[in-house]
């Protein structure tokens, strides 16, 4: 029971971590680290080292799009997320949208050194196949917030602006203050996390997709995990699909998972909390969307985030938890608030309770 209990917590909070899609028809077979012989139904271009990076596009035809974004899926999820600003607003902006499979997801090959420059080495790349110029801008979504954190770090140069929405905190960067992690149970299930996938993710797999006991979806309507605007997200949406018994069956996937926790809440090569700004001259803006019901990520802490990098425009969501991305507005929100330099009103933070 106890391992059953922490294998829910497990998934179901890093499960949180990504968004459920859209669904989806298309034909997957269990692919090696790079296999031309997977049935691919999207566009793909060609890394330099071999590897496929599937993507779809979204908005307005990019040789006339005003402004270029690579949106990043977080855990779980693929290009097929959803992200819920209107065909009207893109058309409007002239907004090119380009959402791709990180490596080992969707369509997109395994990459067995996975690792903080090679997420934003992958985006940078990614850009200049497709040709969206010197500048572009990144969206990174919960768990998908760590390569933009690396382009930050990284790339800063290639960047126009980047938004964080409901970026996940790794417990494991170096300055978070004791008093708002030390009774956080997110902490504990991180670290627990890192040991399981890293010792027993053979015990792990199997648990996950045997058919003896009941290991069903543990996302389902859970309060522990949702606010009532997620869950009411939920009861619209095909739900997780990786995270059903069949979903994970294939090794190579649930390994692929596994290598993204391991390096997302790993030891990371900087801490985001000592980055100097990088764009002294305001020539790019950076942004967090947070919401204050949001039971994966902690408000408190994405205050301090924002706090310690006064460079950073923040920006609260009430009444909102995890799952941001099903809400228009905020989606229409985030996007102005980039590309125009808007801030709107109604997500200012309420900086008392900071």
């Amino acid at each position: 029971m106890v391992f059953k209990k922490l294998v829910l917590m497990m998934m179901g909070c890093l499960g949180c971590a990504g968004q459920p899609t859209e669904p989806s028809t298309e034909k997957t077979e269990s692919k090696s680290l790079i296999d031309e012989s997977v049935v691919v139904t999207s566009p793909r271009v060609k890394l330099g080292d071999g590897r496929y990076l599937a993507y779809r596009e979204r908005g307005v035809p990019k040789n006339i799009s005003k402004y270029r974004i690579i949106i990043v899926h977080g855990f779980g999820s693929s290009k097929e997320m959803s992200f819920m600003a209107s065909d009207e607003l893109l058309d409007e902006l002239g907004i090119y949208l380009l959402i791709f499979d990180r490596a080992g997801y969707g369509e997109s090959d395994i990459n067995s050194k996975r690792s903080l420059k090679s997420e934003a080495s992958d985006i940078e790349e990614l850009a200049d196949l497709l040709e969206l110029g010197s500048r572009f801008y990144v969206i990174g979504v919960s768990l998908g917030c760590y390569p933009a954190w690396s382009c930050i770090k990284h790339i800063p140069g290639r960047l126009a602006g980047v938004a964080l929405v409901v970026p996940f905190v790794n417990y494991k960067w170096r300055t978070l203050p004791k008093d708002l992690v030390k009774n956080d149970y997110r902490k504990q299930l991180s670290r627990w996390v890192i040991w399981i996938t890293c010792y027993a993710r053979g015990i792990l797999h199997w648990w996950l997709t045997q058919k003896v006991f009941p290991s069903a979806s543990v996302l389902d309507g859970n309060p522990q995990f949702f606010c009532e605007r997620d869950l009411e997200v939920l009861k619209n949406t095909p739900g997780y699909q990786l995270f059903t018994q069949d979903g994970l069956k294939d090794r190579s996937v649930f390994d692929s998972l596994c290598s993204d926790i391991n390096v997302a809440f790993g030891k990371w090569d900087f801490n985001p909390l000592e980055l100097t700004d990088p764009y002294p001259q305001n020539e790019s803006s950076v942004h967090i969307w947070q919401g204050v019901k949001d039971k994966v990520v902690p408000v408190q802490l994405q205050r301090h985030v924002s706090q310690r990098l006064p460079w950073i425009r923040y920006h609260e969501v009430p009444d909102c938890g995890h799952l941001l991305v099903y809400d228009t507005a905020v989606c229409e929100a985030v996007l102005t608030s980039l590309l125009l330099w808007e801030d709107p009103p109604l997500y200012k933070p309420k900086l008392a309770d900071h």
